[in-house]
């Protein structure tokens, strides 16, 4: 029997690599634990898993075995099995995918280098304390077992949030299918390619499925084009669709500006984009610190 120890450096995050490795080793008789640094020495194996680059990793033991987006695109498991959610005894979801990779290969996404094309997978075991399902799929209607991943979804009867679905390629029929299932929140759909003219499909699909019940994410900043990232605000805006602006680079002025014009409700819908752009401008020049207008 070994005793193990995981590395948590992204305490926010519950992190299913960890759950694995924790659902592994238990199956296996071994004792599994967070380690703590102090304690770093008492075990026979650490193991730490990121997700993020950014994440501080000067802490971690040279012994320790690292993996996750936040290490590198090619560390994988050497072993599939279920998740243990009892190391997060406060995750209240169950993380699910149905399928691994993606049809499409964005530039500003690394899902097609490190995971392939799309492909299906089988779904984990469920979260014995779980309230709603975080479906974390990148496209979920371009698996081809798609009716699969509803057919269960419906069956385990738990609210459903759904991180993939790509207006872009989404029919009536897909559309009349995800009415049929509880949604935790608003269906998550993405406009990150400006020059992706999705009105259209929007205006098709907004019959279907209730403009309110739709949040769309639009990546601003990797194109730098302005007046795009207004045009396509404004639509959604026209459309009654919630947008939510994710910004490529998180320190530039006008990027942090914009998403948080159209981020925080109470000024999108009280102030024009020009007039807030002037005032942070003028804040930034007067050396008031940028964006908190």
């Amino acid at each position: 029997m070994k005793k193990i120890g995981l590395i948590d450096i992204e305490p926010k995050i519950f992190n299913t690599a960890l759950m694995q490795i924790s659902f592994h080793h238990k199956n296996k008789g071994d004792t599994v634990e967070w380690a703590a640094p102090l304690e770093y020495h008492e075990y026979d194996v650490l193991y730490c898993s990121s997700l993020f680059d950014f994440t501080d990793k000067s802490q971690i033991p040279q012994r320790a075995i690292c993996g996750g987006t936040g290490f590198n695109l090619t560390t994988k498991l050497d072993f599939d099995c279920d998740l243990d959610y009892s190391i997060y005894p406060e995750c209240k979801t169950s993380i699910i995918w149905f399928s691994r990779g993606c049809n499409r290969n964005c530039p500003w996404c690394v899902v097609r280098e490190k995971e392939g094309r799309i492909h299906s997978v089988k779904p984990r075991n469920l979260n014995p304390n779980g309230e709603y399902i975080p479906v974390q799929d990148n496209n979920f209607f371009a698996n081809p077992d798609y009716i699969f991943g509803i057919m269960q979804l419906l069956q385990w009867e738990q609210p459903v949030d759904f991180q993939g679905i790509d207006i872009r390629t989404l029919i009536k029929k897909q559309a009349k299918m995800l009415l049929r299932l509880k949604h935790y929140k608003q269906i998550k759909i993405a406009w990150d390619n400006e020059n992706d003219n999705i009105e259209p499909r929007l205006r098709t699909i907004t019959k279907i499925i209730k403009s309110y019940k739709l949040m769309c994410y639009v990546l601003i900043g990797y194109y730098d084009n302005p007046e795009a990232d207004l045009y396509r605000v404004e639509t959604l805006r026209k459309l009654k669709i919630d947008p939510f602006v994710m910004p490529y680079n998180k320190k530039d002025l006008y990027e942090k500006a914009f998403a948080r014009w159209v981020n925080h409700k109470a000024i999108f819908k009280t102030v024009k984009w020009q007039d807030y752009w002037d005032r942070v401008r003028k804040q930034e020049s007067a050396g008031k610190g940028g964006s908190n207008g």
